[in-house]
């Protein structure tokens, strides 16, 4: 694995063909200490952001199903982008019965999912779980077979996001719901300088701490930086078939809930 600190993180985030060169080795080295991470940036709020973005996707989704089936028991298949080490794939199938695909471009962050599927065997939920690396852009899976797909923290990250949504909308069936949660550009420029060099001096110094590689955490005010504002996202929404039926907005427009409805094929 090279050196993060030795690869040009501007170079990379500026081009897609290599966005994933840098991308994929830092989730790979970050993976055993990644949900120490997100509990310790989000000051402990991303578990309940989580769990917001699943109670408000599944409600929208029970709206839209025939009113004559039951919604209390009904499964549905669920594809979780950029799953990490499983935490939202292991909420569907526990907690909401879903059949789950967790998909991430990270080996090492597949293998802790699998690895945390395996010990928990039975008990990981009345709803089938499995996990396998690729490419959000890219999956592989057939066209409209999913009923819910999230992304947690995963576009930002992923390749060029028109791509990124549309392969969200193809595997999407028409009706099915899509809940983003993601870090953005805040709106306000006062509070975007704030936001954002807080995340990157406290990124530096844990990915220094934890790795003896600062950019491993001070990456992700670079992301930030190159990224689109909550607003922005909504509107590629819009042009990649979804409905938006919620933004929800935290730290400022920091940090964001989407949910959207497919509703049809990109339309611009």
């Amino acid at each position: 694995m090279p050196r993060l600190g030795d690869l040009d993180l501007d170079r990379h985030l500026r081009d897609p063909a290599i966005k994933a060169n840098f991308v994929t080795p830092m989730f790979d080295l970050i993976a055993p200490r990644y949900d120490d991470f997100t509990r310790l940036f989000s000051f402990g709020m991303d578990r309940g952001w989580k769990h917001e973005l699943l109670t408000v996707a599944l409600a929208v989704w029970r709206a839209g199903i025939d009113n004559s089936r039951s919604t209390s028991d009904s499964a549905f298949n669920a594809v979780d982008l950029a799953c990490g080490t499983g935490d939202i794939a292991f909420a569907l199938a526990a907690e909401w019965r879903a059949s789950v695909v967790g998909i991430d471009a990270s080996q090492a962050m597949i293998a802790r999912a699998q690895s945390s599927l395996t010990a928990a065997g039975s008990q990981a939920g009345p709803g089938a779980l499995r996990f396998v690396v690729g490419d959000l852009g890219a999956t592989g899976l057939p066209d409209q077979s999913a009923d819910i797909v999230t992304a947690g923290y995963a576009y930002r990250n992923g390749p060029p996001l028109q791509q990124a949504l549309a392969e969200s909308a193809r595997i999407l069936r028409p009706g099915g719901v899509l809940a983003v949660l993601d870090f953005y550009k805040p709106a306000n420029i006062v509070w975007r300088s704030l936001f954002v060099n807080y995340l990157r001096l406290a990124g530096n110094a844990v990915g220094w701490w934890w790795h003896r590689e600062p950019v491993a955490y001070g990456y992700i005010a670079k992301s930030i930086e190159t990224f689109v504002s909550a607003a922005d996202f909504t509107q590629a929404l819009h042009a990649n078939g979804f409905g938006v039926v919620d933004v929800r907005r935290k730290l400022g427009g920091g940090v964001a809930i989407h949910v959207a409805v497919r509703t049809a094929e990109r339309v611009t």
